[in-house]
């Protein structure tokens, strides 16, 4: 896994993060979460995780999926 960067919620995203995550992150953030993004990369994709419990994954296929974290 490699760290990408870090950004609050509601505040832009660094150029970093990928165009493909950057409706879903909005749309999570829609939903009045606070916190902070976390970008990382597994396996070459992209993975943004919001500490109020939420993630934007983008699959092997390249499709992009927000979701809460799974226990």
């Amino acid at each position: 896994m490699q760290l990408g960067t870090r950004w609050a919620a509601g505040s832009e995203a660094p150029a970093s993060v990928p165009a493909a995550l950057r409706p879903a992150i909005a749309e999570v953030e829609s939903r009045g979460l606070a916190g902070h993004w976390t970008l990382t990369w597994l396996e070459g994709r992209a993975i943004a995780e919001l500490d109020a419990g939420w993630e934007v994954v983008q699959t092997p296929s390249g499709d992009v999926v927000a979701r809460p974290f799974e226990d």
